[in-house]
């Protein structure tokens, strides 16, 4: 039995991957606990590694300061490639007041952290420590940490223990926080998921029938019509007065008493229906008859060579008498222009007959097995210039050190970019859901348990020993800015509970309270206003740790 014992004991590479495994397990066994209807999530990992290192169940600390920035990297990659697609058009909704809220509240943090260090007479340096587990940002605490060690490098082990000690009460308070708002305000989050999705419509493809009564438009091609309407809508079928349908093109003639199948934004409706005429109800069969041999079909694009492809080039209404009436991305309808770019992954609607819609599928790929292959380049590719991106040394004016994006924050610009930008020039950057989650809840599964098992070992010792008062130091410095931002942005700015508690997760940089948030929800709407405020959250983060030890030498 020496091997078994050397498993258990050695600090071998069996043994880290042993403790990981039984930390995160026994995490997620206790992940059904719930106090109330409280559930702390993933966050029980933690607990479970801090109980193992306490009982003595460590692993080596540079394998464990690895794992843990590893899974820290998957998991903000991941985040980053789902929302890249609908990133920057959420920042141009409403983006700057987001970050504009986060800035307020991470500096209210910092001025409360001098505040408490005056009262209690603590170093500045420790509650710096302190403040950056009550945020759950290491890059802050190794940025403070790098610039004590040249002043007072005796003051660097406290200022970890005060990390490690708030660290759990950033965590648990952050969570509850958003559970108690929950609570407070009587949210219903089937209702703010319907919310989201009625203030999203007006951006969505709707469908709209209208009769062409208005004279202005009588003998106008419908090419005409769509650049004086003023608004983009795509009009995919003509019924004409003897009850024909026929297929649109550009040059297509409107005669008075046409009726018009229009795919447009919901917000443009009444716009459309007073620009040429009046909108009638038809039954949609009508539209799709055998006599009139026009069908809808939905295509999915999964051939890699039409990724980056414009309608505009692939010329489907010429070459095939189909029209493209509307593309489904995460979930979302848009009305594409001739310039609209297609992704891998996208859903494409088109109108046509038969043969011609299956020639266009063919074109398209319409395969939902190839999708189901993962495409791994973009991912390590993504990471690799994620974590140059983050190591660059930033110098800012009277600083004697220069700042850095750091492990997640550099992996989470690249991700944004590549999901948006990146179909673009060629590269396929979809993965399905389910792969994306499972990478996902990997890397913050592996982070937690790394995280416990660092801190775990002389937690109660310094618990004990006059750190309790951290405790409370950590719970004013998690329980304040989170408050006054989540009323803030959900009383007063009138923004929905997720994007509210996804914003203030990602103030706080804690991918544990994304996580909850997300669980609470079937959208990804937590997760766009998460990485909308993260990138400044954590350079701001990082800075502000850096001036507060500053200031105090």
């Amino acid at each position: 039995m020496e091997w078994l014992k050397d498993l258990f004991l050695n600090d071998s590479i069996a043994h880290t991957i042993l403790v990981l495994a039984a930390a995160i397990t026994v995490g997620l066994l206790l992940k059904r606990i719930k106090i109330g209807n409280i559930s702390l999530g993933n966050t029980w990992i933690l607990f479970a590694g801090i109980a193992m290192s306490h009982f003595g169940f460590t692993i080596n600390t540079e394998m464990a300061e690895f794992v843990k920035n590893f899974g820290l990297v998957l998991f903000v990659y991941s985040i980053g490639l789902q929302v890249g697609p609908s990133f920057f058009s959420s920042f141009r909704k409403g983006g700057v007041k987001l970050i504009l809220v986060a800035v307020a509240a991470i500096l209210l943090g910092s001025g409360l952290t001098l505040l408490l260090a005056g009262l209690s007479g603590e170093k500045v340096a420790v509650m710096t420590g302190v403040l950056s587990g009550s945020v759950t940002s290491t890059p802050a605490l190794g940025a403070a940490q790098q610039i004590m060690s040249e002043v007072e490098p005796s003051v660097v082990p406290t200022m970890a223990m005060g990390y490690a000690i708030a660290y759990p009460v950033g965590v648990i308070c952050l969570i509850l926080t958003i559970m108690l708002f929950k609570n407070i305000f009587k949210v219903d989050t089937e209702k703010e998921e319907q919310r989201i999705i009625e203030a999203s419509s007006a951006d969505d493809a709707g469908l709209l029938n209208v009769k062409v009564t208005e004279p202005g438009r009588f003998g106008r091609s419908c090419e005409d019509a769509g650049h004086a309407a003023g608004c983009h809508f795509v009009i995919t079928r003509i019924m004409q007065t003897s009850g024909k349908v026929v297929p649109v093109q550009p040059e297509s003639v409107l005669n008075q008493g046409d009726i018009l199948r229009i795919v447009c934004a919901a917000s443009d409706k009444a716009r459309l229906v007073e620009f040429f005429g009046e909108q009638v109800h038809i039954d949609a069969k009508i539209w799709e008859t055998e006599v009139q041999q026009l069908v809808t079909k939905r295509v999915l694009v999964s051939k890699s060579e039409i990724n980056g492809r414009s309608l505009r080039s692939l010329d489907f209404r010429h070459l095939y008498d189909v029209n493209v009436t509307r593309v489904t991305r995460m979930s979302k309808d848009m009305v594409p222009s001739a310039g609209f770019i297609l992704q891998v992954g996208d859903r494409v609607t088109v109108v046509g007959r038969e043969e011609a819609c299956q020639k266009v599928a063919d074109i398209l790929g319409n395969s939902m097995k190839k999708l189901d292959v993962p495409h791994i380049i973009p991912i390590f590719a993504g990471i690799f210039l994620g974590v140059i991106l983050g190591s660059i040394p930033i110098f800012i004016p009277n600083m004697p050190y220069p700042v850095k994006l750091g492990l997640a924050g550099g992996p989470l610009i690249v991700a944004i970019l590549l999901g948006r930008y990146g179909p673009s020039h060629k590269m396929v950057t979809f993965t399905t859901s389910s792969a994306n989650l499972m990478l996902r809840e990997v890397g913050i599964s592996l982070f937690l348990a790394c995280v416990g098992l660092l801190s775990g070992a002389k937690f109660v010792e310094t618990l004990l020993g006059g750190g309790y008062v951290w405790l409370l130091w950590a719970f004013i410095l998690t329980i304040v800015p989170a408050a006054v931002a989540s009323v803030v942005m959900y009383k007063w700015m009138k923004l929905d509970f997720f994007t509210t508690m996804g914003c203030v997760a990602g103030i706080y940089t804690n991918p544990m309270a994304l996580s909850q948030v997300n669980a609470m929800s079937n959208i990804e709407h937590g997760s766009v206003a998460y990485t909308t405020v993260y990138p400044i959250a954590t350079f701001l983060r990082i800075l502000l740790a850096e001036v507060l030890v500053m200031a105090a030498m």
